[in-house]
């Protein structure tokens, strides 16, 4: 690979020389140009011989993330020379083997930018071009391994030094084998969010939209998609497909391909993807109705991710319909029946009896929520708070409906996170679906049934869909644990721990603290059976970020087995003995088991994984745990 980075046009120069010469007025500066919404079905570049000729250009200009004429925001975007600029940057799509050549042009007057991702894969993190204000730079190369890459120019930080995300100049790089790949679409998140005085101004996009403006993907039962996300920026995001189950074929960083051996290949509802992270998802739908795949991140997918929102008119999260109360990296999958066939449940339904209550302070809390479980044959006081919600057991494969009781002083929805179901009992207020109906919100004094199927034994969760932040760190969230025919749960053995935040944050950027089954820093000491296998379900709820779990005998890891991820049982290659810490983003389950040989005393500890942009410092939970 070669650069040449002094390629500054003799005619930009001459032009420079007219233009600013002494005395001379200069021209009024034009408006920035409209972004462009890429949908990444077309690559850019043209061929020339058997060589892609890219010309790429790095400008400001203004991006309408929701309606055509609704707000917008400056950012910095890359586009193809004599086009508008657009985001997600252009796509780069080639053969294996293919040469390239790219020349990039930065349009800044006031910024030096450093390219990154242009060149062989997989690429060194050194391998960067750096481009002066109004210079070009040159570079060839050959398309390296197959997979899907990122690219991407940096510009730099806010001018006033605090934490931002700028993350708009950034694109898809994929590179398909010389036969070709299956049909696949291609999906890039970008974002900006930075703070100017009091203010906050965030756009966050799937292919350059937000939703509700972001693009439908309708389906039809029995299709197979094959998706390329692409984090495009500098956190992670917890993707999060609701009904049914993906595959995760490769798993890279940005600069390597990550494919993942079939043997090895996991399912999964939410996948983690770091930062300039990429996978390659494949599934099914096998039932109709209205699904949605979104970030789990709730200020990414919730009113707040809108450009222009108004945290004093904190009502919009309150609204029932779908366009009011998500935004951001929400996508839409109407999925159609298939002709002569028809879907639904047998068998007699066993009843539960869910009621969601209000409470008043608990705690650093202002506002209590929570689903308390009928246990026998009274309902729960109308004033009983679990914090979280009950556990609900159930047995795989018995038809199931939770009637769901509001006893509360606001509207409620809730989401059977990971559950096959059916659309209408999916708990997106507004979305779900029953043919042309939408599922209503569950107001006060009114009630609503979910049908279950329960296809599959594992760890679930359930929780609000509906003003999400409040709700769910106010304690609207529990566990769902699915057994199969014959097994009983066994606390004694089973142990659930399930991870939420203390209450929403007051200042936008901290994390108010966290919450394991309801108790902040520590919970009483709990006995284990020596000889026998104990599974730990390690669930996280939380508005955002990561929490980290650790089971130690004194200072060091032990050893446990991995048992299954999202409530889907791990391929055997993956059940293996390793050690005893598991990272666990919002959205996610994880299964272990852990059979202690000797007594002792172990420590289970849960500590918050802070994105370098959040302030402050959150303490850890513990608990021990003793075998005699």
């Amino acid at each position: 690979m070669w650069y040449d980075k002094s390629m500054k046009s003799p005619a930009i120069l001459l032009l420079g020389l007219v233009l600013f010469a002494p005395g001379r007025p200069r021209a009024a500066p034009e408006d920035p140009p409209r972004v462009s919404p890429n949908d990444n079905r077309l690559p850019a570049g043209m061929m020339r011989g058997d060589t892609l000729l890219l010309r790429l250009v790095v400008a400001r200009a203004e991006w309408y993330p929701e309606a055509a004429t609704g707000p917008h925001i400056t950012v910095e975007a890359l586009g193809e020379e004599g086009k508008a600029p657009s985001i997600p940057a252009p796509l780069i799509r080639v053969r294996t083997g293919t040469p390239i050549r790219a020349i990039v042009r930065n349009a800044l007057a006031d910024s030096t930018i450093h390219v990154l991702g242009l060149g062989t894969q997989p690429i060194p993190l050194a391998d960067t071009l750096d481009i002066s204000p109004g210079a070009s730079t040159e570079v060839t190369f050959r398309a390296g391994a197959p997979g899907t890459y990122v690219y991407r120019a940096v510009i730099g930080n806010d001018p006033d030094g605090r934490p931002s995300e700028r993350e708009t100049a950034v694109g898809a790089f994929v590179i398909d084998p010389q036969g070709g790949s299956p049909p696949d679409r291609i999906f890039v998140v970008n974002v900006i969010a930075y703070e100017a005085g009091s203010a906050s101004h965030q756009a966050i996009g799937f292919n350059g939209r937000s939703w509700p403006f972001t693009e439908r993907m309708p389906m039809t039962v029995g299709d197979t998609a094959r998706w390329r996300i692409v984090n495009g920026t500098t956190r992670g995001h917890p993707m999060h497909l609701h009904g049914f189950y993906f595959r995760v074929d490769a798993a890279g960083d940005g600069r390597t391909s990550g494919a993942i051996p079939p043997e090895r290949r996991r399912l999964g509802v939410t996948e983690q993807i770091q930062a300039w992270g990429t996978r390659t998802l494949t599934w099914s739908p096998d039932r109709p109705g209205n699904w949605l795949f979104h970030c789990h991140l709730m200020f990414h997918v919730t009113a707040e991710a809108r450009l222009g929102y108004d945290s004093t008119h904190g009502d919009n999260d309150h609204s029932t319909d779908p366009a009011r109360h998500m935004a951001g990296l929400v996508l839409g999958i109407p999925v159609s029946p298939r002709a002569g066939e028809s879907y639904g449940r047998t068998g007699e339904p066993h009843r539960l009896d869910l009621y969601f209550h209000q409470g008043g302070r608990r705690g650093s809390i202002p506002v209590t929520y929570s689903y308390v479980l009928q246990r026998g044959p009274a309902p729960p006081a109308p004033d009983s708070v679990e914090v979280p919600g009950s556990p609900i057991v159930v047995t795989r494969g018995t038809a199931t409906d939770i009637v769901v009781h509001n006893r509360a002083r606001e509207a409620t929805g809730v989401h059977w996170h990971g559950l096959e179901l059916e659309s209408w009992s999916d708990g997106v207020v507004g979305w779900s679906s029953r043919g042309t109906a939408m599922a209503p919100p569950i107001a006060p004094g009114d009630s609503f049934i979910a049908r279950l199927s329960l296809p599959r034994a594992g760890t679930f969760i359930y929780h609000t869909h509906l003003n999400d932040v409040a709700q769910v760190t106010g304690g609207a969230a529990g566990a769902l644990i699915v057994l199969e025919p014959g097994d009983r749960f066994d606390p004694s053995r089973d142990h659930v721990y399930l991870t939420t935040w203390h209450g929403r944050p007051l200042v936008r950027l901290t994390i108010p603290g966290i919450l394991v089954n309801g108790d902040s820093a520590t919970s009483p000491a709990t006995e284990l059976v020596p000889g026998v296998v104990h599974r730990f379900r390690l669930i996280n709820i939380g508005a955002a970020g990561v929490v980290r779990y650790s089971l130690r005998a004194d200072t060091a890891l032990v050893q446990w087995r991995a048992r299954a991820k999202d409530g889907a049982d791990l391929p055997d290659a993956l059940r293996v003995m390793q050690p005893a810490m598991q990272l666990v983003a919002v959205g996610e389950t994880y299964d272990f088991e852990f059979t202690p040989s000797a007594p002792g005393v172990y420590e289970l500890n849960v500590a918050s994984v802070l994105p370098p942009t959040v302030r402050g410092t959150v303490l850890p939970w513990r608990q021990r745990l003793i075998v005699r």
